[in-house]
């Protein structure tokens, strides 16, 4: 069985992503040295903090499978585990990118396919 993980990306920097064939991170990510990544059950709790009323952002889905060892589990916010990439991110790994606009109230609306 597969497990999904979750990246917010805003559209213009998916998008040049997109040209290179690869992503290689948000300017956090290379801050920290490793891509940022959520589980299903973190992601909603990342966006409140990270993307608040933030629009033009996308969900990239990922199986954890598809990024071998370059994938760690390392304790953050309030001592859960995260995922977190230690490469570029290829394209071809990539399950499905999600639109994730904002509702009315402000809050960012998820695909169902997040869960």
């Amino acid at each position: 069985m597969s497990s999904l993980v979750y990246k917010i990306v805003p559209r213009a920097l998916w998008e040049e992503a997109q040209a290179r064939g690869r992503f290689e991170g948000a300017p956090v990510d290379h801050a920290d040295g490793y891509i940022h990544f959520s589980t299903a059950a973190q992601v909603r709790e990342t966006a409140a903090r990270h993307f608040a009323g933030q629009t033009d952002l996308l969900v990239v889905c990922v199986p954890t499978e598809s990024l071998g060892d370059a994938l760690k589990w390392e304790v953050s916010r309030g001592g859960a585990l995260f995922p977190h990439l230690y490469a570029p991110l290829d394209l071809s790994d990539v399950a499905a990118v999600h639109e994730l606009p904002l509702g009315e109230d402000g809050t960012h609306l998820f695909s169902q396919d997040i869960r």
